[in-house]
């Protein structure tokens, strides 16, 4: 029996890097794909190695066709099937209201964050569909807390493409599930990553922490921890749904 393969992209940081070595502890193989930093996603294929599971690194910026289709391409190249895709690449760009944005910023938001979550589905629904020969397989889209809140004065833009991702997941969810293929969502809070300062939200943190219930940030384990849930047979029943991981936001 051929062993499972489970493609994360963004893998190698923060929240992607957190679901590829847990998962790797729990038993998948991994492709861990990365845009431009290989030497971080080398280290969490490397780690995950070491827990005795075959794990490579494969490069594409998801938001390009031609990269997606060479990733998986390489990835069908290895001894393996593809069972698993975790949507995880994202963007944020910084903090801005709309009349400030520019055209430019919002393809790049709406071209890794909703084309790419797309071009990585599709892909991976061509090898993993009972349809087109597969045996099936699993699909998580990382949405966020954004998607219900709308992030005004921050990023609406961010939020916008993500809410495009909680739609995305619903209706695929419901088009492959008959194909052997469940498809099921994660919706991050505020989380403990380097992504706030990408954004410039850094001096925002302070007093956002203060409004959560929870009174603290999440983890990338924490978050990683609901992913690996729905990737597991103990949510074969669960169809379709968008998990919180948001301290009670």
């Amino acid at each position: 029996m051929k062993p499972n393969i489970l493609l994360i992209t963004g893998g190698g940081r923060g929240i992607g890097a957190a679901i590829s070595l847990l998962c790797a502890k729990a038993g998948w193989d991994l492709a861990v794909n990365y845009s431009r930093d290989r030497d971080a996603a080398e280290s969490v294929a490397e780690q995950a190695r070491a827990k005795g599971r075959h794990a490579f690194v494969v490069q594409a910026d998801v938001s390009d066709e031609v990269q997606v289709q060479a990733m998986f391409a390489e990835i069908d190249k290895h001894d393996g099937k593809l069972a698993g895709l975790v949507n995880n690449a994202g963007v944020v760009a910084p903090l801005a209201r709309l009349e400030e944005m520019s055209v430019a910023r919002w393809q790049q938001v709406f071209g890794v964050n909703v084309i790419g979550s797309l071009l990585c589905a599709r892909e991976a629904v061509k090898r993993m569909s009972t349809r087109h020969g597969g045996a099936g397989g699993v699909i998580v889209n990382m949405s966020s807390r954004a998607a219900h809140l709308g992030s005004p004065g921050i990023y609406v833009d961010y939020a916008a493409s993500k809410g495009a991702i909680d739609t995305l997941t619903l209706g695929l969810a419901r088009e492959l599930i008959g194909e052997g293929i469940r498809v099921n969502g994660v919706r991050p809070g505020i989380i403990d990553t380097e992504i706030h300062a990408s954004g410039g939200m850094d001096h925002l943190l302070d007093d956002a922490v203060a409004g959560l219930p929870i009174r603290r940030m999440g983890t990338a384990e924490e978050v990683a921890q609901a992913v690996l849930w729905l990737l597991s047979d103990a949510s074969s029943y669960t169809v379709g749904s968008l998990i919180d991981v948001g301290g009670g936001r």
